[in-house]
């Protein structure tokens, strides 16, 4: 049996969820070039799994790839910041209203499963990463249901490509404990199936956070 082939993919696989990470992170500044040497010594990894990752990368929106000169990270615009929140306004709500009229008793439950434990982690501000990772499972879960996999995969780009602005924002505590008072709203509203409401407060917790998000262009 021939192990080579899966162990590289797994390897390709980690690679990719981990540089993909820093990137949203904003561990390496808006518009830097990367360099191959570096990358390669930093991930421990060799060129070609490297390449095939920063491909992938490219392909998905948080690279840019510069012909024969490599790849540098895509600078911070408003424009596109304005463009991916209107996006993600339209596509959520819609996902959202789907969700709420196909979820199940099954789907409750995880929602509200959801909701502790991102509450937990709202209690201890200091493991951001914690945090940042409760958020996005309870997002998700959130529109899970909507029965359109085309619609959530575009909906995760566009989160992604969000919080590579909101990360790299100062912190507002103001509007961070307003968006964290919106998760409760946003279950209480989805036990009830209430849609019209539901997608407001969904739109409003996104705009909100885009008031965070576009600290990141200040002079772009």
């Amino acid at each position: 049996m021939n192990t080579e082939a899966p162990a590289a993919s797994t390897a390709a696989s980690q690679l990719y969820a981990l540089l993909k990470r820093d990137l949203i992170d904003g561990r390496f500044t808006a518009g830097q070039k990367l360099a191959i040497t570096a990358l390669k010594q930093y991930y421990g990894v060799g060129l070609s799994p490297l390449r095939e990752v920063l491909n992938r990368l490219a392909a998905y929106g948080l690279l840019e790839q510069e012909n024969q000169r490599g790849f540098r990270v895509p600078a911070l615009k408003r424009s596109e910041l304005d463009d991916i929140t209107d996006l993600r306004q339209r596509l959520e709500g819609q996902a959202l209203a789907q969700a709420l009229q196909s979820g199940g008793d099954e789907w409750e439950a995880g929602l509200l499963a959801a909701f502790h434990r991102l509450k937990r982690a709202d209690e201890a501000p200091e493991k951001l990463e914690h945090w940042e990772q409760m958020h996005l499972q309870f997002h998700r879960h959130l529109l899970e249901p909507c029965g359109s996999p085309w619609l959530l995969r575009f909906i995760e780009q566009l989160h992604d490509q969000f919080d590579r602005y909101r990360r790299m924002a100062p912190a507002n505590d103001t509007v961070r404990a307003t968006l964290n008072d919106q998760h409760a709203q946003l279950v209480d509203l989805a036990m009830t199936r209430d849609i019209s409401a539901a997608r407001a407060l969904l739109e409003e917790h996104i705009r909100l956070s885009f008031e965070v998000a576009q600290g990141a262009c200040h002079g772009r």
